[in-house]
């Protein structure tokens, strides 16, 4: 019978680009069934990772020559960088797919804002994208990459598209004590969510069970406006509610970034995940976790 050292070293690599909050949440569900390489950019964390069950590299994804190292490395990868903060192309998963074996199997993390604005519509993963600012231009363009990456090497895909990311400690509690205003309710935009544990689960799901080359929306059943949102939090922490403007008057106080987000109005159907990868999501709406901490 072999060893515990050797049966971990004969396990499968797989590979985590860029093990932030997610990533680490990824970390107890994965390092049972794979040895497990997560890239950091910051040296400072690798005690961090290897604390958690990973073995830490140092790369950075705007730097070639820093990822040589990890050429080949695993066929299991998942995807969790973001964009570079600026420009229209992503430069750092161009960088990445130069590394990668061929037939590997990745989940690569996206964002729902490659759709833009869609009037609050409700949809699944037919609609084509059309995204209205650089952020989401940048995405549209790393998903892009990876399609043609995955073409030319034989890859198996699959994309997940997310909207924001809430948990306990992933809350706008900063902004309800700045008293940032949130829009009247004939301005308000539909905002989609998903708890940061569900999403690392959707991975994993993804990661084994996906059908190659497919989008899925990784996004819980909540249906609301961003400012309900807003006021749902503030009533779970007994905070004041955010003051209300006209949209007119609210693009003079808040941030163009800021107004970015609550200038896009869309509702995404999750019926792919449920039906395909078999999720049942441990929070199905942002009120289950908020029920949770109003009764402690």
């Amino acid at each position: 019978m072999k060893n515990l050292k050797n049966h971990k070293i004969d396990r499968p690599r797989l590979l985590i680009v860029g093990c932030g909050d997610v990533g680490m949440r990824l970390l107890p569900l994965l390092r049972g069934r794979f040895r497990v390489f997560a890239t950091t950019s910051q040296q400072e964390r690798c005690a961090e990772l290897r604390a958690a069950g990973a073995v830490p590299l140092v790369a950075n994804l705007d730097d070639p020559a820093s990822l040589r190292r990890l050429t080949g490395l695993a066929r299991w990868v998942i995807h969790l960088a973001p964009p570079p903060a600026d420009g229209v192309l992503d430069s750092r998963t161009r960088h990445l797919t130069a590394i990668l074996p061929e037939q590997a199997r990745m989940v690569y993390v996206s964002t729902t804002g490659v759709y833009g604005d869609c009037g609050g519509a409700l949809f699944d993963e037919s609609r084509p994208v059309a995204p209205r600012n650089a952020r989401a231009l940048r995405r549209v363009d790393a998903e892009r990459t990876l399609r043609r990456w995955a073409t030319r090497s034989g890859a198996a895909l699959s994309i997940l598209r997310v909207p924001g990311i809430y948990a306990e400690d992933r809350l706008p509690l900063k902004r309800l004590q700045q008293g940032t205003p949130a829009l009247v309710e004939a301005d308000d935009v539909y905002t989609n969510h998903i708890h940061a544990d569900d999403l690392a689960a959707i991975i994993v799901r993804a990661l084994f069970g996906a059908l190659p080359n497919r989008i899925y929306h990784a996004v819980d059943d909540s249906d609301m406006k961003m400012a309900h949102y807003f006021e749902a939090v503030a009533d779970a922490f007994q905070m004041s509610r955010p003051p209300r403007l006209p949209r007119a008057e609210l693009q003079q106080v808040v941030t163009p970034a800021l107004l970015s987000f609550m200038s896009e109005s869309r509702r995404l159907r999750n019926g792919r995940i449920k039906r395909e990868l078999g999720v049942r999501l441990r929070y199905p709406t942002v009120g289950s976790l908020l029920g949770l901490l109003r009764n402690r």
